[in-house]
C-alpha cells in the first residue's frame, strides 16, 4: 500500500468517526427541533470535508526540499 493511499484511508476513517461522534452528540445530548437537527446534522457531515481541503488548497508554509 502506497503512503498516499494509507493517508487517504486514514482521512476517511477520521472523517467518518468525527461524523458519527457529532451525530450521536446531536441526537442524544441535545434537544433540537427537526429543522435544527437537520441543519446541524448537515454541518456535522460537511464541515470536516471543508477543513482539509482548505489546508491543502492554501498550501501553508514552505515546501520541503
Amino acid at each position: 500500500m502506497a503512503p498516499e493511499q494509507f493517508l487517504i484511508i486514514l482521512l476517511l476513517v477520521v472523517w467518518v468517526g468525527l461524523d458519527i461522534l457529532a451525530l450521536i452528540y446531536l441526537f442524544r445530548e441535545r434537544k433540537l427541533t427537526r429543522k435544527e437537527s437537520g441543519i446541524w446534522g448537515l454541518m456535522a457531515l460537511f464541515l470536516p470535508i471543508i477543513g482539509p481541503i482548505c489546508v491543502i488548497a492554501g498550501k501553508p508554509g514552505q515546501p520541503r526540499k
